[in-house]
């Protein structure tokens, strides 16, 4: 396969398998990406990393730009030498950061102006050219475009602002990215608003047409972002099934934000290959575990005596090696391996959930293991 070549494997419904080349390795999905947000997954090592099957990791572009620096970054030889992880990375563009540092940022049409107040108070510039450098700089296998995003409930008037800033930048950052060797997704905003997501892929498709009429490149693939951004999840899939069929199917199509186990399952079931979410190693920093029978709270004293296996139907070496009394008492104590050990299991879950979701699809069995999720004990728990 070419670099960012896609291969359909097979499809299901709407659920699909796919295969693209990065320069890191084969990429196949559907499939969950861990965050490593500072150029670490926090508590787990590469190795690990490995182990647990991962494909792709996510770091920030925001947060790498502030610290370390992208000349840190650059001299190490790119993020993948600087962490020592030789498989696929994407970068997030930073801008949902910039959106969640609020009145310490101000959008305007060329650009974004902040203030990091979450590091040293310092003042910055980013435009959708200056972002591509600092993305082309890191050097993960596949960038983000910079965009805006918006909170819910949002007035239209201000999601339809977001949405038409977010493709005018989609096509600069397109014409500013010229790294051979990474691939540029695309970002589909738009709110709740079905209309203006899909006025949003429209635009988008609009300008890798120009882009490749003029002889420059075209997208890797499209993020949808600006959902789980506060939105019941039902509200999300009155309309994400409809955007992500709208997007081009010979590219992936990444959800972006989301981590739910049952969330996952239904958006693949919707045409939705790839995903990313904190949610697996916060929740177990804090204590709790993704499980086939739902969410566990190891701080709960039913499993002060209980010496059976964390999850029963679970693969993961901390399922085969520790039992719920032990991993109890290393939440009480607050002892660091407890919060690492919980992160490692809910990271295989996740991993592990979409290799399934991906054989199904390649079995054509989709619908049915859809139905069995559903129907299983945890499902209504996430």
């Amino acid at each position: 396969m070419a670099l960012f070549d896609v291969t359909i494997d097979a499809t299901c419904g709407n659920a699909r398998a796919l295969t693209f080349e990065t320069a890191h390795g084969q990429v196949h999905t559907p499939m969950f990406m861990p965050v490593g947000t500072h150029a670490t997954v926090k508590g787990i090592t590469v190795d690990q990393l490995h182990e647990l099957k991962s494909q792709v990791v996510l770091a920030n572009t925001y947060h790498l730009y502030m610290r370390p620096g992208v000349d840190i970054v650059e001299a190490a030889g790119g993020v993948q030498k600087f962490m020592n992880y030789d498989g696929p990375m994407l970068t997030d563009s930073g801008g949902f950061q910039l959106f969640s540092l609020d009145h310490m940022m101000k959008t305007d049409p060329d650009g974004v102006s902040f203030q990091a107040r979450d590091y040293d108070g310092s003042k910055h510039r980013w435009t959708p050219e200056s972002n591509m450098e600092i993305q082309q700089r890191i050097g993960a296998d596949i960038a983000m475009q910079l965009d805006q995003c918006v909170g819910y409930p949002e007035t239209r008037e201000r999601v339809e602002a977001s949405t038409k800033l977010s493709w005018e930048w989609a096509e600069r950052c397109l014409a500013a990215h010229t790294r051979e060797d990474q691939a540029l997704f695309g970002i589909v905003q738009g709110g709740m608003h079905l209309d203006l997501r899909l006025e949003s892929v429209r635009h988008l498709i609009e300008i890798e047409e120009r882009s490749i009429a003029a002889g420059h490149k075209r997208f890797g693939g499209f993020g949808i972002g600006g959902y789980s951004v506060g939105e019941p999840h039902d509200v999300m899939f009155e309309t994400l099934g409809t955007v992500a069929q709208a997007c081009p199917e010979d590219r992936p199509r990444y959800l972006m934000g989301v981590g739910n186990p049952t969330t996952l399952v239904r958006a693949v079931r919707e045409g939705v290959d790839m995903f990313d979410c904190v949610l697996p190693t916060r929740t177990g920093r804090m204590g709790t575990a993704f499980s086939s029978q739902g969410r566990m709270n190891l701080r709960n004293a039913k499993y002060k005596v209980d010496f059976t296996p964390l999850d029963h139907e679970c693969s993961c070496p901390v399922c085969q090696n520790y039992t719920r009394a032990y991993l109890r008492h290393l939440v009480k104590q607050n002892e660091m391996l407890g919060g690492i050990l919980l992160s490692m299991h809910n990271l295989h879950f996740l991993i592990d959930l979409m290799a399934r979701a991906r054989q199904a699809v390649l079995d054509g069995e989709y619908e049915a293991f859809y139905q069995e999720w559903m129907a299983s004990p945890g499902a209504n728990d996430y």
